[in-house]
């Protein structure tokens, strides 16, 4: 019997010559004793289906498929992946990948080249922790398959049209440095200027902070409550976020069981909250050897796996993990120079590591511009006063990053498209050792469902914290969560440790970290692993994971609350009320504070009656008919936190529905004023329709009217956020940032999957393909693409179809 994807690749047979009419590119000779043959079935959106015998060939497809879709990002990712920015774009140009890197091109490239002097990716891809072989014959193909397609294609986006630089001369080793660079967004990627920036303390710059503290730096653990409790609300999450813990990068998840299910089965809705704009966008496709291996759902450009999909028993998302994937530590100086103490009172001097870097002159002409970088055995030294960890005349700080240390990231995301439960998921994730800054929520055919924090952490546990901190160290723990360690015992008793079941040396295993599996439901919406529902409660972790018994944001409440509302009174959830929830649009903060009619007695204090009436009339939605919504996100963005805005606290016992009790009070009133008076300096009617002013952002897009809105402060499960957009930049708020490859996959009673997805931007980034904004005209509509999994499916939306033979 021939198996499902060999009869699709009959079909797409025998559909591929009456597509070759009309589509030139459609059939492609094989060539002659090709390396690699796949065939890739275009259905509808754009979106490929690519079939090959082997893994080599599937990379050679899924390269391919990129390319067609998203050259110019590929491009720029291999630019960036071999420092080489400042010689064709210049030293001075911004590099901003959307989520945490903005830095110069010749900081960025002076980064990259030093680690591709230290062959650091070509040392773990010879160590244990690199990559399997057929996660190499998959990278290898990938490359292959951008080469073909700039080969046998002309360059028609505008972006990257007139690239010099832009030749089908990409290495396997280019792609590699990309899923490196990739692996450390949320680790040594915060800190490239700091690192490439870092200098020995001097009197014009002796490395301290300048906050506006009148306190100096703690030199003992007992000046340190006094020293924090200096710093601003406004301070500290400026703190967090400059560490990597950053509410605008985030996502959402909930994965229905069969005992809370109207199928029985598992069902699952994922919304990644990710750039629009820059490196880290999705493309979506289906990957499938047949009888082997078929898996579906979207990848980051550059990646020839997919990350975030489903296959016919299980289907997952992922969220943007709390835990920190490094540590910094602090080493005592001997002067203001790079001698450091080591363990036993020996003295070591910091590397100065000179890398050479071309840059494009105004002229035209290149010439080589030095920098320097300064390396201990933990890591890079960082020089940066604003967190508290400048190079001084008393010490320097160096960080140990730990994803820094493997290249397992593909054969983690690889093995999962293999799972046959959540469970098997789960161990297949941590198998590979390489998740590298994400939680994982999951569904399965069997009604079970998986929410896990099994994410690459480093070992170190609280007891080793209490140990090891500095004073200093113990400030940055108490403001962010983030232990500072002792580097004098950075290689003895405060080293990191070794679990004996995880995959590598340094590591929390698998028995250290959160997870759960049930029947009923679990979630998560960027909030640390405590409640993955409204009654389980994780326990007994490691700080350095995420905090417990501690306040969750209004986004995680929304997405709680949509659950708890549906299964109230027996109530199941129904393949559609779970996307339906995408589409709600309740905004969660407005709920709690009109609760006894709070928020219009807070506005009616401010004297603005014309306001006033908008906002009690609003609809407490972030749909695009929705008017009001402007008003109330200007409110949340500038209202006071904590105690002065809340009259019932938060209690551990509830944190589903505390804080909550809007006060009244004059600070209240006052950020109410200010909302009012921010919307009416913009220009902006107080009665204008939502969808008038949030419109997309992306490049090439029209202004699209969009629903959704602010996330953490708002409780917009559906969030959005304007963060450097590229296109319709005059308007009120350009979407940049948020929903983005969302999913609402449902395995169904009679066996079969249900997959609805929206790439909220478009599979194709050059604005004259009419697969550019075409989804995100349905997102703008709240409407679901029907994603053809099945052969028949592919056969009914089939595009076209390539034969693609090469080398």
């Amino acid at each position: 019997m021939r198996s499902p994807r060999l009869l699709s690749l009959l079909v797409a047979a025998l559909v591929a010559p009456a597509v070759a009419a009309s589509h030139p590119a459609a059939a492609r000779e094989a060539a002659a004793d090709p390396a690699y043959h796949a065939t890739i079935a275009i259905t509808d959106h754009g979106i490929p289906h690519i079939t090959a015998a082997d893994w080599g060939s599937l990379g050679y497809g899924s390269g391919y498929a990129t390319a067609r879709s998203s050259i110019c990002n590929l491009a720029d990712t291999v630019l960036t992946a071999r420092g080489e920015r400042s010689r064709y774009l210049g030293a001075t140009g911004r590099y901003l990948d959307g989520v945490s890197l903005d830095a110069s091109n010749l900081q960025v490239d002076a980064f990259v080249t030093d680690l591709r002097n230290r062959r650091v990716v070509e040392g773990l891809l010879a160590s244990p922790a690199g990559p399997s072989a057929r996660a190499r014959e998959m990278v290898k193909g990938y490359t292959a398959g951008i080469n073909r397609w700039l080969r046998d294609n002309t360059v028609t986006d505008p972006a990257c049209a007139d690239a010099t630089w832009l030749k089908p001369d990409a290495t396997e080793l280019d792609l590699w440095y990309g899923v490196y660079l990739a692996n450390l967004i949320a680790s040594s990627g915060n800190f490239v200027k700091e690192i490439v920036e870092a200098d020995p303390p001097t009197l014009q710059d002796p490395g301290l902070p300048d906050l506006g503290l009148k306190l100096p730096l703690p030199t003992t653990s007992e000046e340190v409550p006094a020293y924090a409790a200096q710093l601003s609300d406004e301070q500290r999450e400026e703190l967090r976020r400059s560490l990597g813990q950053d509410s605008a990068f985030g996502s959402n998840a909930t994965a229905i069981g069969g005992d809370a299910s109207s199928t029985g089965r598992g069902m699952l809705l994922g919304n990644p909250h990710f750039p629009w704009v820059g490196r880290y966008k999705f493309t979506q496709q289906q990957l499938t050897i047949p009888g082997v291996y078929d898996v579906a759902g979207a990848s980051l450009i550059g990646s020839p796996v997919v990350n975030i999909g489903w296959n016919r028993d299980v289907a997952w998302s992922h969220t943007v993990s709390t835990a920190y994937r490094f540590t910094p530590y602090e080493y005592l100086t001997v002067g203001p120079g790079p001698l450091y103490l080591s363990a036993n009172g020996l003295l070591r001097k910091a590397e100065r590591r000179w890398v050479d870097v071309a840059v494009k002159q105004p002229d035209g002409s290149v010439r080589t511009v030095r920098e320097d970088l300064w390396r201990t055995p933990q890591g890079y030294v960082i020089d940066s006063p604003s967190q508290f960890m400048g190079w001084s005349p008393l010490s320097f700080w160096a960080i140990r990053d730990a994803n820094a240390e493997h290249l397992r990231t593909i054969d983690t995301f690889l093995a999962m498209g293999e799972a046959t439960s959540s469970r098997d998921l789960l161990a297949k994730q941590d198998a590979g050792g390489g998740m590298p800054w994400v939680n994982t929520t999951a569904a399965d055919r069997t009604g079970e469902v998986l929410y896990a924090d099994h994410s690459v952490v480093p070992n170190v546990s609280n007891a080793k914290v209490a140990r090891c901190l500095t004073p200093v160290g113990l400030l940055l723990k108490t403001v962010a969560g983030l232990p500072g360690l002792n580097g004098l015992l950075a290689d003895g008793m405060c080293a990191w440790g070794t679990d004996a079941d995880a995959q590598r040396p340094g590591i929390f295993g698998p028995g250290n970290l959160p997870a759960v599996v049930r029947r009923d439901w679990v979630m998560n919406a960027n909030d640390s692993y405590w409640t993955p529902n409204d009654k389980v409660r994780l326990e007994g972790f490691a700080d350095i994971i995420g905090c417990e018994r501690c306040a969750r944001t209004m986004r995680t409440r929304m997405v709680q609350q949509y659950v708890i509302d549906r299964l109230a009174g027996g109530g199941k959830e129904t393949p559609e009320s779970l996307r339906g929830h995408e589409y709600e649009n309740r905004v969660r903060a407005a709920e709690v504070m009109r609760q006894d009619g709070r928020l219009d007695q807070v506005c009616a204090r401010t004297g603005e009656p014309a306001a006033c009436a908008v906002l009690a009339a609003w609809d407490g939605h972030s749909d695009v008919d929705s008017v009001g919504t402007h008003l109330f996100e200007a409110f949340v963005q500038r209202a006071p936190k904590g105690t002065e805005l809340w009259t019932v606290p938060f209690n551990p016992a509830d944190p589903i529905n505390t804080p909550r009790g809007l006060r009244t009070g004059p600070a209240v009133v006052a950020a109410m004023k200010a909302a009012i008076d921010s919307v009416r300096a913009a220009g902006v009617a107080f009665d204008a329709p939502w969808g008038s002013l949030q419109v997309a952002g992306d490049r090439g897009a029209p202004a699209y009217p969009l629903g959704g809105g602010d996330g953490d402060l708002a409780g917009n499960a559906n969030a959005v956020a304007s963060r450097h957009p590229a296109a319709n930049t005059d308007a009120y708020k350009a979407v940049s940032y948020g929903s983005s490859h969302i999913q609402a996959v449902s395995y169904l009673a009679d066996g079969s999957v249900d997959a609805r997805t929206i790439l909220t931007y478009g599979q194709d980034e050059d604005p004259a393909s009419p697969w550019s904004a075409d989804q995100t005209a349905l997102y703008s509509q709240e409407k679901w693409v029907r994603f053809a999994w099945t052969p028949q499916q592919i056969a009914q939306d089939l595009v076209e179809s390539i034969d693609l033979a090469g080398s």
